[in-house]
């Protein structure tokens, strides 16, 4: 992956952004698709599975921050 993104000219990256502030980016919206994915997958209901798959990337996010902070204190 890191190859396809150094391999894009700088001149194509809007707002002069490195390119490793895509990562990040491509990231969520991976992860957004996948959450709706699987949640059509369960439910076989869009409204339902869209619903999913935009709240549980914020409830993770609010819980992988929890995680971290757990992590750091262990290991200080």
């Amino acid at each position: 992956m890191t190859e396809i993104l150094q391999s894009i000219p700088r001149s194509a990256l809007p707002f002069d952004l490195p390119i490793r502030a895509f990562k990040p980016l491509t990231y969520g919206v991976m992860h957004l698709i996948v959450a709706i994915s699987v949640a059509y997958a369960l439910t076989q209901n869009w409204k339902a599975s869209l619903a999913i798959g935009l709240i549980e990337p914020a409830v993770q996010t609010i819980a992988y921050t929890f995680h971290e902070r757990a992590w750091t204190k262990r290991g200080a």
